[in-house]
């Protein structure tokens, strides 16, 4: 895959490093970089496209093996991408 944008520096919520299936985790920073944005809406999905674009910030969201949802969110100015569970939002 190739990468459409920086991720930064990469880190994960406390909760989601328990309970995510680890190989999970690079694969959808993968797709995020290039982007595949996962279980997003179409309005989402184009509001992300666009992101790339202007420099905005980019929220993809993901299941894990077990069915654990999780979101993978890039800030506008590209210095950091965090993995997170929606309750750790």
């Amino acid at each position: 895959m190739t990468a459409k944008l920086p991720l930064g520096r990469t880190v994960i919520t406390p909760n989601a490093l328990d309970q995510l299936h680890p190989a999970d985790v690079p694969a959808a920073l993968a797709r995020h970089a290039s982007g595949d944005w996962g279980e997003v809406d179409a309005s989402d999905w184009t509001a992300n496209d666009l992101s790339v674009k202007e420099g905005s910030r980019i929220v993809s969201a993901y299941r894990d093996a077990h069915g654990v949802k999780f979101w993978v969110i890039t800030e506008a100015d590209r210095s950091v991408t965090t993995v997170l569970l929606p309750e750790d939002y």
